[in-house]
């Protein structure tokens, strides 16, 4: 008996890589996709950020923030709260910025029904 022992013909041949057309689809896709999505919401048409509060009295927080609008004329909402110790909302107002500047620093007074001892910006969002 000479037949010689081939790994070929115990095993099989494996064919050649047929993963790789679906891999680079899928990553061509998935890069596209994640190119997409970080250059949307990096961009947002409205940015905003809390600059300071001050606690004016027993019931009245005062809060200064700013706010980006990519478009001029629009008319935004921002939401303001003021919190107490607890971390419970004690006072919440809704400051509606009128169409003019696309960047502007803005100061709103806040009303609690209790002592503040904090103070947020929730959220700016277009009327």
């Amino acid at each position: 008996m000479s037949t010689e022992f081939s790994y070929n013909d115990r095993y099989g041949i494996r064919t050649g890589n047929q993963w790789r057309a679906p891999a680079i689809f899928l990553a061509i896709i998935g890069l596209s996709w994640i190119s997409w999505a970080g250059l949307h919401h990096s961009n947002p048409p409205i940015r905003f950020s809390l600059i300071s509060y001050s606690i004016t009295s027993d019931r009245e927080i005062s809060v200064r923030y700013s706010m980006q609008r990519r478009d001029k004329n629009a008319a935004v909402i921002c939401t303001l709260i003021a919190r107490d110790f607890y971390k419970e909302i004690v006072g919440q107002v809704d400051d509606l910025i009128e169409p003019g500047l696309a960047n502007l620093e803005r100061t709103t007074t806040v009303k609690s029904r209790g002592p503040a001892v904090n103070a947020n910006v929730i959220g700016c969002r277009l009327k």
